[in-house]
């Protein structure tokens, strides 16, 4: 991603390059209608941030090796599409158009395509918490708050970080309400409003939602089908000194995409190098589908181990009405954590906190099987899309619980309110990212059963074609 917000210019280099071979494009039309749509389209993939300045006519003009009426004419075409603001002659900013469309209401959903989970696996979550039960008559003589969870839990977490690489203490453990409340306490005990957070592009819609509560300015770095730019990265820590920065290395939501080992390294030595404090959500770290992910992130830090704090939930793995979630971090981190909690909450409940020890104990009979289930889900989904949704194209993500997919046109917001008005329920595009981009992606999960998500699929299509008005609105059997 051209790494750009706040007032600061875009880097003419890195734009040429992210342009790419836009002459292509413009071969069957003028060169600034090509050069219009290449710029436009970063735009709409959150590849050029929203409120970034362009490069004037003449340096533009001087890098792509045009006349500079070439880029007039492209930028003039932007202004009056409403991708740029600004008057000819001054330098012009990025933005997206204002629409308005009057829609009709939508229908009661009947089908969710929003929430990437997986029911859970009901004899062994039964018999955690008929375990759980068994073992709460203690805890039952005392207050029952526990502002870092209770000991079994966290003896329980740590141990299986000290087994994926991380010499983990249960002290360095802090028990929490979910991983969004986890993200929340460090949001809460790091940020202030108006501070800026480095996020990828797409990224968890919930930590964005989170950040916008306390007023924060994300900063959008992307991720695409070749995964993360570790220098853009490091461009932007260091240009813009973020409070914080959040970032997915395992099974990224919404791409899937895991960050390889290389490169989880050579994050380490930024975040090291620039002092940020960084989030790593591993909430979808045991969804590999194709391959295991690598070591955690954390266990890459040789200095300044502090700076990394780890979230982590039982939600995706094992049900997410648990509701169980944690943060592994340094003891002074989560000491500075635990002394802000009681402003917030009083701590986590405790018979689910030992169920989910339990269901951690079984973990290597249960997650298997889960993984099963999500590969045939997954195949299941890519069949029906290419017998559905030929023109989509989905990204080479190696696990999690969805497909993130590129829409052969930027209408994602379209299709997701036509969805709607049809009873399906599913989240645009522009959900994942910052300032209203990614148009022309969305994601659908392949966590439904598999009648539930043929249906799904069926109706998605459907709304597709009301969008784009082509299609027959047929569907055969679809076989895997």
């Amino acid at each position: 991603m051209i790494e750009d917000l706040n007032g600061r210019r875009l880097d003419v280099d890195l734009l040429v390059r992210e342009l790419g071979n836009w002459r292509t494009a413009a071969a069957s039309g003028p060169a600034y209608q090509g050069l219009s749509d290449g710029l436009r389209l970063l735009i709409i993939d959150g590849r050029l941030p929203v409120g970034a300045q362009l490069p004037s006519e003449r340096t533009l003009a001087d890098a792509l090796r045009v006349s500079r009426t070439t880029v007039t004419a492209a930028y003039t075409q932007m202004r009056d599409d409403g991708y740029l603001n600004g008057r000819r002659g001054a330098r012009s900013t990025t933005a997206l158009p204002v629409s308005r469309p009057d829609a009709p209401p939508a229908v009661p959903a009947t089908v969710n395509l929003a929430a990437a989970t997986i029911a859970a696996p009901v004899a062994a979550a039964s018999r955690a918490f008929a375990r759980a039960a068994d073992q709460v008559t203690p805890y039952l003589h005392d207050l029952g708050i526990e502002l870092t969870g209770v000991a079994p839990l966290r003896a329980a977490l740590a141990e299986r970080y000290s087994a994926r690489g991380l010499p983990t203490h249960p002290d360095e453990i802090l028990v929490t309400t979910g991983a969004l409340h986890a993200i929340g306490l460090i949001l809460a005990t790091y940020t202030q409003p108006g501070d800026r957070v480095l996020v990828e592009q797409p990224t968890y819609h919930g930590a964005l939602s989170a950040m916008a509560t306390r007023g924060l300015r994300p900063v959008p770095v992307a991720v695409t089908s070749d995964g993360w730019d570790i220098g853009a990265i490091e461009a932007a820590m260091r240009q813009l000194a973020p409070s914080l920065a959040y970032v997915i290395p395992d099974n990224q939501n919404p791409t899937g995409l895991a960050m390889p080992e290389a490169e989880r390294h050579e994050l380490s030595r930024v975040i090291a190098e620039t002092r940020t404090r960084t989030v790593v959500d591993e909430t979808i770290t045991d969804m590999w589908l194709d391959q295991p992910v690598p070591a955690p992130l954390a266990a890459s830090m040789t200095t300044r181990r502090d700076l990394v704090l780890t979230v982590g939930s039982m939600s995706k793995s094992f049900w997410g009405g648990l509701r169980i979630g944690w943060i592994r971090a340094e003891r002074s981190t989560l000491a500075t954590i635990a002394a802000l909690r009681p402003s917030i909450d009083m701590g986590t409940p405790i018979v689910e906190q030992l169920a989910a020890a339990e269901l951690l104990a079984d973990a290597d009979e249960i997650l298997p099987e889960r993984r099963d289930i999500l590969r045939r889900r997954r195949a299941l989904l890519l069949a029906l899309l290419t017998e559905l949704l030929p023109d989509w194209q989905p990204l080479p993500g190696t696990g999690g619980l969805s497909l993130w997919i590129r829409l052969p046109a930027p209408m994602s917001s379209a299709l997701s309110a036509a969805a709607s008005r049809m009873g399906l329920e599913i989240p645009p595009g522009p959900r994942f990212g910052v300032d209203g981009t990614l148009e022309r992606f969305i994601r659908v999960p392949y966590a439904l059963p598999e009648e539930r998500l043929t249906e799904a699929v069926e109706m998605l299509s459907r709304a597709w074609y009301s969008v784009t008005g082509t299609g027959t609105g047929d569907y055969g059997a679809v076989v895997v």
